[in-house]
């Protein structure tokens, strides 16, 4: 496990003015967001507020119109996404993407991999390094004593641990987690963000989610988008608490429209 990161004097993730247009229809309209070495942000919105969008544009999937991305210090809005993801960002989806048919075990070994491309891991063996990452991973994600048993057999609060994990031993700087929590218990609700606390140490978070009691247990600085822009930051009390963001989940929208005018 790396050493735990330090405050950086330069953003880790410096999102500037981003513009990503659809036919005509802007997805993103001149969004910008700024995430420090080792910290969670939580990015809440309505539907089609852009939440995904912007976790497409900075993982390359989809190209912006205008404005750039800029990750430790370089900007990243051009390349392609397999470049994007050598370099330090991973994407979790909300539907679990782990390899059922693979053990525990195996799923972050493959990830932990210096040549991760599958074609090319497969059969080969684990080195030191890699498997002391692996068995950190498991201890960390609390799946140790099911590193055998197959990842299609784990309930579904483990399969998103697991893919947590997938993602933490690929050494990514930044994870980008949609609705990590989506379809958990309570307790296993609770787990998850305790897990991302922890996991903090040493990675930083960028999680989309609408449920507030996660997003409360991750005690985490909290930006709101609407429209595809940023409409507000700050805690979650201080967002609860904001009339437009209020505005804007009780389906008022045209009074942020003309506020924000």
């Amino acid at each position: 496990m790396r050493e735990p990161q330090l405050e950086a004097r330069e953003p880790l993730l410096d999102v500037e003015g981003l513009t990503v247009s659809f036919d005509g229809f802007k997805a993103l309209d001149g969004m910008s967001l700024r995430l420090t070495s080792s910290s969670v942000r939580v990015l809440i919105g309505p539907n089609g507020a852009g939440k995904s969008t912007l976790c497409d544009a900075i993982i390359g999937h989809v190209r912006p119109v205008s404005g750039r991305v800029v990750f430790k210090g370089k900007d990243i809005t051009s390349l392609p996404e397999y470049q994007i993801v050598r370099k330090g960002i991973c994407r979790k989806f909300q539907t679990p993407g782990v390899l059922e048919s693979l053990t525990v075990e195996e799923n972050l070994a493959l990830s932990a991999r210096r040549h991760r491309e599958c074609w090319r891991s497969f059969g080969r063996t684990l080195s030191g390094e890699g498997r002391a990452c692996v068995n950190e991973t498991l201890e960390l994600i609390g799946l140790a004593e099911k590193r055998n048993m197959l990842a299609g057999q784990l309930a579904h609060g483990q399969k998103q641990w697991l893919e947590i994990g997938i993602v933490v031993a690929s050494d990514a700087d930044l994870l980008l987690l949609d609705e990590p929590a989506a379809g958990m218990s309570h307790g296993e609700a609770a787990q998850t963000a305790e897990l991302i606390r922890r996991l903090s140490q040493w990675h930083s978070f960028l999680v989309i989610d609408h449920d507030m009691a996660f997003v409360a247990q991750l005690d985490a600085p909290v930006s709101v988008m609407h429209m595809g822009r940023l409409l507000k930051e700050g805690t979650l009390a201080e967002v609860r608490n904001d009339p437009q963001v209020a505005a804007v989940y009780l389906g008022r929208a045209e009074e942020v429209s003309r506020a924000c005018a």
